[in-house]
């Protein structure tokens, strides 16, 4: 029951995070390129390719892992902002932003699993 608890308070913060951060990106950029999504998303990955290669366990894993990180990063935001493009005959960025987020994520994972192997 405790695992359940801490991923749904971490879960809460992650979406407040999120929302907030996207919301702040929205204001600053073109509305025509998701940006906001991609760079949480992004950022998500790293975070998560570190939270994983750390070795952290149990409670502490489920708490950013699950709960943080899960609601922080959002996949149907994702799709939905990149089939919108299309919808709306951006190809182009519709093309860049599915490809470039998928790309991406794994190319940030993989560099947030290599800065946690620096650490001592």
């Amino acid at each position: 029951m405790t695992r359940y608890l801490l991923v749904g308070a971490a879960g809460i913060c992650g979406s407040l995070v999120r929302y907030i951060l996207g919301k702040v990106l929205a204001d600053k950029t073109h509305r025509s390129f998701p940006f906001g999504t991609m760079l949480i998303n992004i950022t998500g990955a790293l975070l998560l390719g570190f939270v994983n290669s750390v070795g952290l366990s149990g409670n502490l894993l489920c708490l950013l892992a699950d709960g943080f990180l899960g609601a922080y990063t959002t996949f149907s935001t994702f799709m939905y902002e990149g089939f919108s493009l299309f919808h709306d005959k951006k190809r182009l960025n519709a093309a860049v932003y599915i490809l470039g987020s998928v790309a991406l994520g794994v190319l940030f994972y993989t560099a947030g699993m290599a800065a946690a192997r620096t650490l001592p």
